[in-house]
This record gives structure tokens, C-alpha cells and sequence, in this order.
């Protein structure tokens, strides 16, 4: 994770924009996917980081998150990727079960497209 990445969650964490839980589950899953080797860093997992911080942090608050327009067009552009879709799912089931918030469909979806993107690029160096 570069240092750009780290100051977003930072600043997520430290101005009280989201519940520090929702801020280390975050983290957790992006140190998971870096230990993967993909490249996780504020050009290529910024918005995915984003997204997963707000979307968990309104779930937690009891506001609803509603379904898109875009439903549909999402999951056609998914099945062409049914890794990011099985760990979107898998992230979604983790939620739940450390957080209790349940993403909903339409966030499952939106976090396989972020996934998807993220799994295009190209693998990070190993680490030394």
C-alpha cells in the first residue's frame, strides 16, 4: 500500500467519517489483496476504498442504500469476471459476519466492478 492510500484511510479514520471498525476491516482486506499480490495502491484501489468505507459506514448507521439503474448493466459486465464476483461476495459475507452489515446485491456488484478493475493491473513487486 503506498503512502497516498494509507492517507486516505487515515483520514477516513482520524475524521470520524467512518466507525474505526468499518476503517480496519477496510484496511484488512486491502493488506489481504496486496499479500495476493495485486497492486494496491491511491491510483488503483482509491475509489474501491472509498466506496467499501462509505457503503459499510451508511449500512452500520441504518440508512439504506438503494438499488441502482445500473443493476442490470453491472451484472452483464460481471460475468466476465466471476473471480471479482466471488470476492465481492466473499468481502460482503466477511462484513456481515465481523460487522454485521450486509451488503446488499447492487453493493456486491459495484464492489466486483472495483475488483475487477483492481485485478487488471499489473501484480506488485514482491516485497523484500
Amino acid at each position: 500500500m503506498d503512502d497516498q492510500l494509507a492517507l486516505r484511510l487515515q483520514l477516513f479514520r482520524e475524521g470520524g467519517q467512518v466507525r474505526p471498525e468499518v476503517a480496519d476491516f477496510v484496511t484488512a482486506e486491502l493488506t489481504s489483496l496486496e499479500s495476493e499480490g495485486v497492486t494496491v495502491t491511491e491510483a488503483t484501489a482509491g475509489m474501491l476504498t472509498s466506496h467499501l468505507m462509505m457503503a459499510l459506514g451508511r449500512l452500520l448507521d441504518g440508512e439504506p442504500i438503494e438499488q441502482f439503474l445500473t443493476d442490470d448493466q453491472v451484472a452483464a459486465e460481471l460475468a466476465g469476471h466471476p473471480g471479482a464476483v466471488a470476492r465481492a461476495r466473499a468481502v460482503s459475507v466477511r462484513a456481515e459476519r465481523q460487522l454485521g452489515a450486509a451488503l446488499p446485491e447492487s453493493e456486491v456488484n459495484f464492489l466486483g466492478m472495483h475488483l475487477a478493475v483492481l485485478a487488471q493491473q499489473p501484480p506488485s513487486p514482491p516485497t523484500p
